[in-house]
């Protein structure tokens, strides 16, 4: 069986990054299943996890009052789940709800801000990686708001 640290070596997510950040980063990992239909998290719930999603595929939802929820992306294979962890008061934006039998490394949001705030240059490298998901996120949501408007006419 694989190590938690060779898993996450292999994710596109940490391409390029230096051998012994796979160490740190599995040190606040373990592995995660969710079945179709479940909720990995909800808007504003405590953003305690982020995750690399490995398997399946994950809805990020945005709940409108007196509407159903409007999926805002669809995340599959090799993207990362959640980015509120990064930014204070740390609650979920929105909802991410698995689409089908969907495999993930979960981590520890306060245990990986403890590593980054203990080595910049790992802290670094993590916010490389997360800010082009972020203005992924970003674009994904603007296009989902103009689509509302436009159909609400």
């Amino acid at each position: 069986m694989e190590k938690l640290d060779q898993i996450i070596s292999k994710h596109p997510f940490t391409k390029g990054m230096k051998a012994d950040h796979f160490q740190t980063i599995a040190g606040c990992g373990r592995n995660v299943v969710f079945n179709a239909g479940d909720y990995i998290f909800h808007e504003g719930e405590a953003a305690d996890h982020f995750y690399l999603l490995r398997h399946g595929r994950v809805a990020l939802e945005v709940s409108v009052p007196g509407r159903a929820a409007i999926q805002i992306q669809t995340l599959e294979e090799g993207d990362i789940v959640g980015a509120s962890w990064l930014v204070p008061p740390y609650r979920w934006a929105w909802d991410a709800q698995a689409l089908e039998t969907t495999r993930l490394v979960e981590f520890d949001a306060v245990c990986m801000r403890e590593k980054c705030d203990a080595d910049h240059d790992f802290g670094y490298e993590l916010m490389k990686r997360f800010a082009p998901a972020l203005g992924r996120r970003l674009q994904a949501a603007r296009l989902q708001l103009l689509n509302i408007y436009e159909t609400a006419d």
